[in-house]
């Protein structure tokens, strides 16, 4: 592979994390104003937030969880479409990465069980490869 190659595919990547993270931080701010908070619950400081879960109803869940689906696979898909090889492999990156903030995630707010089970699973590295996929970018061997 070529330098001019790597630094694409290294470019393609960093534009992945930043407008797929941009994505997700839209997202999750236009949540509440569409569904509003719970009576008493508080998102000022992760602490507060973390307090409030108990009182969040499932609807409160659907904007966090499009935003990490939506912010991996918009991210995947830009890494996959920029880059000039390797495309499955950056989408699955991207993945992956955004994987490992939402495990980060789950661990500092919380959140019941079964929202964290279904964000693990759905959001991140079936996101992460449908992106690529949609990039429609064929793997390509390079001599």
């Amino acid at each position: 592979m070529s330098t001019k190659s790597m630094i694409r595919n290294f470019l393609a990547l960093i534009g992945g994390i930043v407008i797929g993270s941009l994505v997700n931080m839209a997202l999750v701010s236009l949540g509440p104003l569409l569904v509003p908070l719970p009576e008493g619950a508080n998102d000022s400081t992760l602490e507060n937030l973390r307090d409030s879960m108990a009182l969040f109803e499932p609807i409160h869940f659907l904007f966090p969880f499009l935003a990490h689906a939506l912010g991996t696979l918009v991210g995947a898909f830009v890494a996959a479409r920029f880059s000039t090889n390797h495309h499955l492999l950056l989408g699955m990156l991207i993945g992956v990465l955004f994987l490992l903030g939402g495990i980060a995630a789950a661990s500092m707010i919380g959140g019941p069980r079964w929202f964290i089970i279904l964000d693990l699973v759905l959001a991140y590295l079936p996101m992460g490869y449908l992106g690529a996929k949609l990039a429609g970018r064929k793997a390509s061997v390079t001599v």
